[in-house]
Order: C-alpha cells, then sequence, then structure tokens
C-alpha cells in the first residue's frame, strides 16, 4: 500500500496523550522538548497536528483561546512545527489554513519568527509589533525599585484576573488560574493594598521563563523582575516588548542579553486589545 502524500493525511486533536509526540517534534526541530509548557497548552488551549504514518508527528500547533467559552474574542496560535523530514511541502501552510478556517471570524495573534513570518503574511497575518527575548544570570546591581511586592496568595486571585483582563483587553481565567500550580513564583506588587501588579516565573529546561509580567508602571515592572530573579539560581528568560526601551535597558545592564527577536502579528485585528503600556511580557510568546 503507498503511503499517503502529506497533503492527505488528516488533521486531528491533540490531546494529553500526544504530549511526548510534541516534545519529540520539538526536539526534532532543535528546539528544547519544553514538556512542562507543552502539558500547559495542551490543557489550557486546543493542540491540532498531523500524525506521520511512520511513527510521531509531521506537524502540529496549539490556540488559546479568550474569552467568553464558545464565543472567544481572541486566538493566540504558537507551537507551529512541521518535522524536518516534511518541511518544505507545505504541512505547515496547510495546518495553518485549517486553523484560520476552523477560528472563523475570531481575531488571531502570534508570535512569528522571522523565517516563519512570510508564511503567516501570506495567509494574512500583519506585523504590529516586536518581541525581544533576553536570558543571562540576572544580577542585582542595586536595591529594588521602591515598589512593595510579596509572594501571591489565592486571597489575590480575584484581584489578579481583574488587573489581567483590564490590562490584556480579554477574559483569561482559564489561563491565569493555573499559573499557581505552573509556575514555581507567582508574585505582586501593592500599592496601598491594591494590587498593581503581578508576574510569575516558570521552569522552562534549564532556564527560568519570567511571564506574565503585567505591570502600572515601569518601576513596578522592574520590581517584580528583581523578586523574581532573587528567588532562583537558575538564568532568566523573557520577551519583552520593544516599546518598553527602558525596562530592556534595565534587564540587559544586570546580564541578561538579546537571543531574537519575533514580530507580534494579527489578523483580523489591526491591533491587540488592551492596554500595551501595561504588559511588559506574554506568559510565553505560544500564548499570548
Amino acid at each position: 500500500m503507498p503511503t499517503p502524500s502529506d497533503t492527505a493525511l488528516p488533521i486531528r486533536r491533540l490531546t494529553h496523550r500526544d504530549l511526548t509526540a510534541c516534545a519529540d517534534l520539538s526536539e526534532d526541530r532543535g528546539w528544547p522538548r519544553e514538556e512542562h509548557k507543552w502539558g500547559f497548552l495542551l490543557s489550557a488551549g486546543q493542540g491540532y497536528g498531523i500524525d506521520d504514518p511512520a511513527g510521531g508527528l509531521v506537524a502540529a500547533c496549539v490556540v488559546t483561546e479568550y474569552g467568553p467559552h464558545g464565543h472567544p474574542r481572541l486566538g493566540a496560535i504558537g507551537m507551529v512545527l512541521v518535522a524536518e523530514r516534511h518541511a518544505r511541502q507545505g504541512v505547515g501552510r496547510r495546518l495553518m489554513r485549517q486553523v484560520v478556517s476552523l477560528m472563523g471570524t475570531t481575531p488571531l495573534t502570534l508570535h512569528a519568527t522571522p523565517n516563519g513570518r512570510p508564511l503567516y503574511e501570506e495567509l494574512g497575518f500583519k506585523s504590529t509589533g516586536r518581541a525581544e527575548m533576553v536570558c543571562g544570570h540576572f544580577t542585582a546591581t542595586e536595591a529594588a525599585a521602591d515598589v512593595a511586592t510579596r509572594a501571591a496568595t489565592a486571597e489575590d486571585l480575584t484581584s489578579i484576573l481583574r488587573l489581567d483582563e483590564e490590562v490584556f483587553g480579554v477574559d483569561r481565567t482559564h489561563v491565569i488560574t493555573r499559573l499557581p500550580a505552573f509556575s514555581d513564583q507567582l508574585r505582586v506588587a501593592e500599592d496601598g493594598g491594591h494590587i498593581i501588579g503581578y508576574a510569575a516565573a516558570w521552569p522552562n529546561m534549564e532556564t527560568q521563563v519570567v511571564g506574565p509580567v503585567i505591570a502600572r508602571d515601569t518601576e513596578t515592572a522592574k520590581a517584580l523582575v528583581a523578586s523574581l530573579a532573587s528567588g532562583t539560581d537558575r538564568p532568566l528568560r523573557t520577551d519583552i516588548d520593544v516599546r518598553h526601551e527602558e525596562l530592556l535597558a534595565w534587564v540587559k545592564a544586570r546580564g541578561l542579553e538579546t537571543v531574537a527577536f519575533n514580530s507580534v502579528m494579527t489578523y483580523g485585528i489591526p491591533e491587540l486589545p488592551g492596554d500595551w503600556r501595561r504588559r511588559f511580557a506574554p506568559l510565553t510568546v505560544a500564548a499570548g
């Protein structure tokens, strides 16, 4: 029996049973396995993939929906991967076309690498900004900004959710409520007993990823990042909106270095909802 061509292989929904196959696919393309992140994304979002008749996955991606259940106001696409042996055969384009079609009129966003950007532009995505990935051992060279931070408690969740929706622009309850279990640290910043920012740090291979970072202003963001850095010996990695020039300069002065730039792209909307001035870093570029 002849082997089906890549264009004939069906696209199906992924489940947690596909976690190892997803991690294998990441490794195949030279990415870290990131099983912790894959598990989170497959819980909070919906994975789509194509099975390889020889075993494993030909391709995969994850879509995280935000807003009312069943009526999302925004969808974030991430972890778009095609196995090396199936690359440059139109598989990624086919998978993306299917996902865009399934999402209907729901606006979409994604972070694109330079290699992936041409495909997304072909599909109608527009570049609306850039994020700079930085990584390194954070060195505290001076006292943190005079902003009070502390570990978040269960009682803070309602305030965190309220602040997050205000800043992000859509409801992310199903994602943010998973942060306490997903992250190693979840901290809030306060002023007069009111939460003015929050941030998390979660494990990813040899690093601690800092994200999300939601803060009233740059000084608050600095205090949150510094407080998270003091709680780990691992290198920090984060993706900062390039418009936050002061925060970028500050982390670079403390040991973090530029790793890559990604284009922030949208489909169906001219720009992302919410207030970018208080949105310093995403939870992960794979989920917006």
